[in-house]
């Protein structure tokens, strides 16, 4: 049996990250109400997900005042509070969500330096 050359195998793999599909991120932002921390929040993580994750983000905002049993159920104990739920790991960043270096970080978009 014959040992298949690296450079092969190196185009296999290219060739198979090409066809893959890619990552929809799943993300969950809780705040509460309508304060400015949380229309913060929100700007910041809306403009985050259009200059990065373009047509590969499903972002849910979620009023916890409005519905304290999601608080609950999600564990939710500071708002405003993002949870990344896919791709796994799961993430959690709590704040206004201006770091945004940070959160390219936390979620896997930019290795850190």
């Amino acid at each position: 049996m014959t040992k298949p050359k690296s450079g092969d195998i190196t185009k296999q793999l290219e060739e198979g990250l090409r066809k893959r599909k890619p990552k929809k991120y799943v993300l969950h932002l809780y705040v509460a109400g309508l304060s400015p921390l949380s229309q913060k929040a929100i700007t910041n993580i809306k403009k985050l997900c259009v200059e990065n994750l373009p047509g590969k983000y499903e972002l849910a905002i979620q009023d916890i005042y409005q519905n304290p049993i999601i608080a609950k159920d999600g564990q939710i104990l500071a708002a405003p509070t993002l949870i990344k739920e896919l791709p796994l790991p799961l993430r959690r960043f709590v704040g206004d969500m201006s770091n945004t270096e940070k959160l390219l970080v936390g979620l896997d978009l930019r290795t850190k330096e």
